[in-house]
């Protein structure tokens, strides 16, 4: 394993992955950013831009999710980073099938089971970058209290996970991504008013889901960091060979691994013929559209049929799922 630049953070190599020693595994007790601290070592020269490299940590200071918006990320949960070499432009697609792998993982399929057994939502992807659920009509009594504070017409989104894709050039050339992806293990994050910056969702964890399945469920029922961080490296690294396979694929005319995707994830999709407010923010103008999802398309956009009959294809936007009675 190479020497890493260890700057001022403690490293505990007994969480180093033996079985996958290709990626180069260091695990840090505080990070600022695991996504900013690889970037910026493929960048210096610290790191071999060719290589693959793995960096978790305990706990961020500073996590980052989608636009700049803050990650809480206390102790107890997974906060990891894996920088891949690409050589292909990224699309819209990429985040998508990562969380289609990470919905593969054991111990969510363990907990999906569960959860569908009893006629309960399961964890899904939701477009584009995040892994949870919706809850149910009659489970919003437990919302939290700063959820109240949204438009009452809204559902809230239970995020389990956030995905965190990020290019990295070295001399104004793209030399590899770094997929940085949060996982609420045994800490719930606190989200209020501030810290949701508006979004309408609230955090849970697996731990949360383990013990609404089973009341006295204890932590030790779910795997630990380590074969956690197993399961997610494998799930995006069979990710990026999805993606690969894609790009190859396309300038074929062929179909079959886009065909393959699109299926399993309209099997996943945590959107799926809900009722959406989608709001727009573009030169200044706010763009409001309602309808329902209707899966994405061949280039990973959100598919949105407005109550028109037209469909729309959209890039980017604030979800809102609405209450339907």
């Amino acid at each position: 394993m190479p020497i890493l630049n260890q700057s001022s953070h403690s490293v505990s190599e007994s969480l180093t992955l033996e079985h996958l020693p290709e990626l180069n595994h260091r695990h840090l007790t505080s990070s600022a950013s695991t996504n900013s601290e690889l970037i910026a070592d493929v960048q210096n020269g610290t790191l071999n831009a060719a290589e693959m490299y793995l960096l978790t940590a305990e706990t961020q200071s500073a996590g980052r999710g989608q636009h700049g918006r803050s990650w809480q990320s206390p102790r107890g949960n997974v906060y990891l980073s894996l920088y891949h070499p690409v050589h292909i432009p990224v699309s819209g697609l990429l985040s998508l099938i990562i969380g289609v792998e990470l919905t593969k993982m054991p111990v969510i399929q363990m907990l999906n089971e569960q959860l569908q057994t009893e006629g309960l939502t399961p964890i899904g992807v939701k477009w584009a970058n995040d892994l949870g659920f919706y809850q149910s009509q009659s489970a919003l009594d437990n919302v939290d209290a700063h959820n109240t504070e949204l438009d009452h017409q809204t559902l809230p989104f239970n995020k389990l996970a956030g995905i965190l894709i990020e290019p990295v050039s070295q001399a104004g050339k793209l030399v590899g991504v770094v997929i940085g992806v949060g996982l609420n293990v045994q800490a719930t994050p606190k989200l209020t008013a501030k810290t949701s910056e508006g979004m309408s969702y609230q955090a849970i964890s697996l731990q949360d889901i383990a013990e609404t399945l089973q009341p006295k469920a204890q932590a030790a029922s779910l795997p630990s960091l380590r074969v956690l961080y197993q399961q997610m490296s494998k799930a995006l690294m069979a990710a990026m060979t999805r993606f690969e396979h894609l790009s190859i694929e396309k300038p074929t005319g062929h179909r079959y691994y886009l065909d393959s995707f699109l299926k399993q994830f309209d099997s996943m999709d945590a959107l799926s013929d809900l009722r959406l407010r989608v709001t727009q923010e573009h030169n200044g103008q706010t763009n409001i559209l309602t309808g329902h999802a209707c899966g994405i398309d061949t280039h990973g956009c959100l598919q949105l049929r407005q109550d028109n009959g037209k469909i729309s294809a959209l890039f980017t936007g604030r979800i809102d799922v609405i209450q339907t009675t």
